[in-house]
């Protein structure tokens, strides 16, 4: 039978990810040596790990040509979710936030504010949801930038620590959504290969457990 096939985030996810299964017994030397292979053998081999771009694991699972798949749930926020959402792995913790210039009135006044963001759909919804009427504007690099070029009255970004916005003279006005690593699996699969996967996902469920205490 044709091995599991899990997709990686690449990066720090993936890392964290073949640690993970590392603490599972399973043996990873193939991944932590991968030169510039994207498709490698993990443990006796019944389990293959396919190295993505975050966007891109989605879209492996979702047409099935990986079973599994380890990504972020801001990327399953903003890119769909024709899959299930079975495990929060626990790393890779951060969360989406609102955040403007110091000192600004964000929510102040009548007029339509702008909001730049990589996270459109997330930022959207977001808004939707306060019955608020916003232009939301894409940028790819550096959305704090935004408002300081006048651009937007705002950003809904990836926050960790909020250093960057300090340093950038921008503070969180509020708190969007939390954001960690997920296992995320094919509806097929989850029917043909049930057993295994349940199994896999049991194993890491574990591990996380025991880190937790």
């Amino acid at each position: 039978m044709q091995p599991l096939r899990i997709a990686l985030t690449k990066g720090r996810l993936e890392k964290s990810t073949v640690a993970l299964l590392e603490q599972t017994g399973m043996d990873c030397s193939q991944l932590r040596d991968k030169g510039r292979r994207l498709i490698l053998p993990v443990g006796d081999g019944s389990l293959q790990a396919v190295l993505a771009k975050a966007a891109d694991v989605i879209t492996y699972v979702e047409h099935g040509v990986c079973d599994m798949g380890v990504v972020g749930k801001d990327t399953i926020m903003e890119n769909g979710s024709r899959f299930f959402e079975i495990l929060d792995l626990g790393f890779g913790r951060c969360g989406f936030a609102l955040a403007a210039p110091k000192g600004s009135d964000f929510y102040g006044g009548y007029r339509v504010k702008t909001v730049a963001t990589k996270y459109p759909n997330v930022a959207r919804r977001f808004f939707e949801g306060k019955q608020m009427d916003v232009r939301i504007i894409k940028i790819e690099g550096s959305v704090e930038l935004a408002p300081l070029l006048g651009l937007s009255d705002g950003i809904v970004d990836i926050v960790e620590t909020g250093a960057t916005l300090r340093e950038n003279g921008l503070e969180v006005i509020e708190r969007v959504a939390d954001v960690s690593a997920r296992l995320i699996v094919n509806a097929a699969s989850l029917k043909l290969r049930k057993r295994e996967i349940e199994a896999l996902a049991a194993r890491l469920e574990r591990e996380i457990k025991k880190g937790e205490q």
